[in-house]
């Protein structure tokens, strides 16, 4: 009797530039949670503005680099079961970034006027309901990698 099996392949180039990616999404935003942190007093206008720009822009290379390497390929071909919630994953990509250009649009409208002290709450309100949605996002990834990878291999056999 035949078993069919699969795996999940590895390419080292692409696993380091998805660290290099992430390396500097999260710099970006530690340093977005430090300038939007509850009892923070606001920040400069200006650098909350570039650097949601920059995030915006930081996302796009970030889910560019995961759809062009078939980053939810391997896995789903190793679980198909998987499926469903990798296209639902695909499809979160475009809301998420959506979302970033959306506060970097009010950031640059709104925050680079005199009043901006008046949006600052507001915009600041609406970055954490973001960075919810993206670190449920980005966990709802690892999750995926994670149980396919330990089907895959057979963890706890």
């Amino acid at each position: 009797m035949a078993t069919v099996t699969s795996t999940v392949t590895v390419n080292a180039a692409f696993l380091q530039e998805i660290k290099e990616d992430n390396r500097r999404l999260q710099e970006l935003l530690g340093q977005l949670r430090l300038a939007f942190g509850r009892h923070s007093e606001p920040a400069d206008p200006l650098w909350i503005a570039d650097a949601l720009d920059e995030l915006r822009d930081q996302l796009a290379t970030h889910f560019a680099l995961e759809d062009a390497y078939g980053y939810f390929d391997d896995p789903v071909d190793a679980a198909p079961r998987f499926a469903h919630l990798a296209d639902e994953l695909r499809r979160e990509h475009s809301d998420l970034y959506l979302e970033a250009s959306h506060l970097a649009d009010a950031a640059n409208e709104k925050l680079r006027q005199e009043d901006w002290l008046a949006h600052w709450r507001g915009l600041r309100e609406r970055f954490w309901r973001f960075d919810a949605q993206l670190k449920r996002h980005e966990s709802r990834e690892n999750r995926l990698i994670l149980e396919a990878l330990e089907e895959d291999i057979g963890v706890g056999d």
